[in-house]
C-alpha cells in the first residue's frame, strides 16, 4: 500500500530526497558507455551484486533525521521567533530501529531519544511535541504518521530526557535494499501571514441643519395703571 496524500514540509523533503537518490542511481549505471571512449561494455546485471533472499530477510533500513527536523522550539502565543517568549526547546539526540519480516511484510520498531530544555516562560505540566515517522521507497511514501507525543515537565531547573517509540510500522517487504526511514519533528505546513487589517471607509457626516424656532411675538406692553396715593384722595 502506498500513501500519497499527506501534508507538511517534512514529507515534501522526504519525497525530494528519495527522488534525488533514485536519479543518482540511474546516472551511475552508465560509466563511459554513452561517449563510447573505448570502454569495454559491461552487462549491468553482471556488474551489480545479486541480492539474496537471506540478505533481504536480514535487511533493516536505518533511520535518518533530516536537516531542520532535529530541533523544535515552542513559543508563547504571539511570541514566534522571540527568544524571551520560548516555553521549551526540544532536540533529538539519537535514533534506532529493529525489524522483522513475515507474510510479505516488513515490520519496524523505531525509537527516538532526546531531551527538553525549559525556556524563560516554561511551567510545570504536560507538553506536546509533533513527531513524524516516514518510510519511503524512492519517491513513494509507504508510511507516514504524525504523533502528538506528550511529556511531563516537573523540574524546570534541568533538562528532561525522553524516549519515543513507535513499535508497529508495517510496510510491504522490500525487493531490494532501498527503503528509507525518516524521523523528526514536524510542525506541519507554514502558516500564512495574517492579513493586514483593512482600514474602515471614512464616512462623511451629514451636515447638521440647525432649525430656527420662531419666537412668538411678545404681548404688547400695557401702559402702567395710574396709582392713587393716599395723599391724592380728597378729604
Amino acid at each position: 500500500m502506498v500513501f500519497r496524500s499527506f501534508s507538511g514540509r517534512f514529507v515534501a523533503g522526504v519525497m525530494l530526497a528519495g527522488f534525488m537518490l533514485t536519479v543518482a542511481g540511474c546516472q551511475s549505471s552508465d560509466s563511459g558507455g554513452i561517449l563510447n571512449l573505448g570502454t569495454q561494455k559491461q552487462d549491468p546485471q553482471a556488474a551489480q551484486p545479486k541480492v539474496t533472499a537471506s540478505s533481504l530477510q536480514a535487511y533493516c533500513p536505518k533511520v535518518t533525521v533530516r536537516d531542520g527536523t532535529a530541533y523544535y522550539d515552542s513559543y508563547a502565543k504571539g511570541g514566534q521567533g522571540d527568544q524571551s517568549k520560548i516555553v521549551y526547546q526540544a532536540s533529538i539526540a539519537d535514533v534506532t530501529r529493529d525489524c522483522s519480516q513475515g507474510n510479505g511484510t516488513l515490520t519496524l520498531n523505531v525509537a527516538i531519544a532526546g531531551k527538553v530544555v525549559p525556556g524563560p516562560l516554561a511551567s510545570t505540566g504536560t507538553i506536546t511535541m509533533p513527531i513524524r515517522i516516514v518510510v519511503a521507497h524512492g519517491a513513494d511514501v509507504l508510511y507516514s504518521q504524525l504523533h502528538q507525543y506528550k511529556l511531563q515537565l516537573s523540574d524546570l531547573s534541568a533538562a528532561t530526557q525522553f524516549v519515543f517509540n513507535e513499535p508497529n510500522i508495517t510496510v510491504p517487504a522490500p525487493t531490494a535494499k532501498d527503503y528509507q526511514v525518516f524521523a523528526g519533528y514536524d510542525e506541519g505546513p507554514a502558516k500564512p501571514a495574517a492579513a493586514a487589517a483593512k482600514p474602515r471607509p471614512h464616512r462623511k457626516k451629514a451636515p447638521v441643519v440647525k432649525k430656527t424656532v420662531p419666537v412668538a411675538n411678545a404681548p404688547a406692553q400695557q401702559a402702567p395703571s395710574s396709582q392713587t396715593s393716599i395723599s391724592d384722595i380728597p378729604r
